[in-house]
């Protein structure tokens, strides 16, 4: 084992770094790395979402580092809006391939694993994703080892003797604990729970309406799960017996994920825990994959969405905010799936009374999930299917489940566009 100092001496300027994913993200490695920033100069940091504090982004750090994010979290967004780091809008499941192909090739992965098994093996945990395709592929492979990290089971093991540095820590992992729900999460997740057949299988992110929709599923039997992440709302449902997995046709009574977030509850119940399969992105979010399971409901998010049914999840107008992550790959995998759902799920107005579903989409604001690719849109005022409907009709199904305050306006701009002949 070496001190961190000392493992991150092998990064030079110029060197392309991967950073591993969300609650996996390697805090004292990067806080020794950070702590070379006068020596080093142009390192690029490559990224998913990340936790903690993200020091290599801050504005006096500019000249050492250049973050090139795959997904934009809280902790770098300010870098990305104010031009300090770069964003990179790219499917989930294409994330493995910038590195397996060389498009960017890696020359350091810090990543965060479990101590080694008796055979010399570690586990990347929590984060399997992209992680797997950065530590096989990058020139030095360095790596913080702790005793919290737990030991999961699928296609994250990597031996030792891939290891170029090992740190010992012992640190928790970071938890998202979850918040109180209020009326209107709460009822979109009912709404949403009321469209969820027994036995279909469910990809959901973190968030007040994923935590939502769980709570309202408990009388639902025989579910299964196959998505990019989860969090704690899934273990409880398992323990209840709601979540068996029992009608998948791929991972048969498996839990398939490729990173989790949570609290340690969660990181408990995945350690050494045959049940759950880590798995990486270019597969769990493969379509082709995720449409062998029947029933495949995928439960996404977005900012706002437009009276034709465009769905922008990754920017607010020009400032780019989160990422395209998983959404297309589930959106579209679920409505491939036999008697798929694929679902957008937003609270009707914004937190100062904007409401989400507008006439037209801010000026610069991207589309991560076409009007073509968008089947169901639920808010707290009801649910809607846009798949087969027209312009006219569509406009007219999304004013229905906007706010009542919001209503009009969207009539007005659809009889504006479309014509007079519209049902609003």
């Amino acid at each position: 084992m070496l001190s961190a100092e000392d493992a991150v001496a092998i990064i030079r300027s110029g060197d392309r770094v991967f950073l591993h994913t969300a609650a996996a993200t390697p805090q004292r490695l990067i806080e020794a790395m950070v702590a070379r920033a006068e020596e080093l100069r142009a390192v690029e940091i490559v990224s998913l979402h990340t936790e903690g504090d993200a020091l290599y982004a801050r504005p006096e750090y500019q000249d050492s580092f250049r973050l090139n994010a795959f997904f934009v979290g809280k902790n770098v967004r300010h870098a990305v809006q104010e031009g300090l780091g770069d964003a990179m809008p790219i499917f989930l499941s294409d994330v493995p391939s910038m590195f397996h192909n060389r498009i960017l090739p890696l020359d350091v992965a810090l990543v965060h694993v479990s101590p080694p098994d008796r055979h010399g093996y570690c586990s990347l945990g929590v984060s399997v994703d992209a992680s797997l395709a950065a530590v096989h592929t990058a020139r030095h492979v360095i790596a913080q080892v702790n005793p919290a990290m737990p030991r999961t089971h699928g296609e994250g093991m990597l031996h030792v003797s891939k290891i170029h540095a090992m740190v010992a820590v012992d640190d928790p992992l970071p938890e998202t604990p979850r918040h109180e729900l209020t009326v209107v999460e709460q009822c979109i997740g009912r709404n949403i729970a009321s469209i969820v057949e027994d036995g279909a299988t469910l990809q959901m992110g973190i968030g007040a309406i994923p935590d939502a929709t769980l709570a309202a599923l408990g009388s639902h039997r025989d579910l299964g799960i196959h998505t990019e992440m989860f969090s704690d709302g899934v273990v409880e449902l398992i323990e209840k017996g709601v979540i068996t997995g029992r009608k998948k046709r791929t991972h048969k009574e498996i839990v398939v994920a490729s990173f989790l977030v949570g609290t340690r509850r969660l990181f408990d119940f995945v350690d050494d825990n045959p049940l759950v399969e880590m798995l990486p992105s270019d597969y769990v979010n493969d379509t082709r994959e995720i449409r062998k399971n029947p029933k495949v409901t995928a439960i996404n998010s977005a900012i706002e969405i437009d009276m034709s049914g465009q769905v922008c999840a990754d920017s607010i107008g020009q400032k780019y905010f989160s990422g395209v992550g998983g959404q297309m790959d589930f959106i579209r995998g679920a409505a491939l799936s036999e008697g798929g759902k694929p679902i957008i799920a937003i609270p009707s107005t914004t937190r100062n009374g904007s409401s989400r579903i507008v006439a037209h989409l801010k000026p610069g604001a991207g589309v991560v999930t076409t009007r073509a690719h968008v089947h169901y849109v639920v808010t707290e005022f009801g649910i809607v299917n846009l798949h087969g409907k027209n312009l006219r009709q569509r406009a007219e199904a999304l004013a229905s489940i906007a706010h009542p305050d919001f209503r009009e306006d969207i009539c007005r701009s659809a009889r504006d566009l479309y014509g007079p002949k519209s049902f609003c």
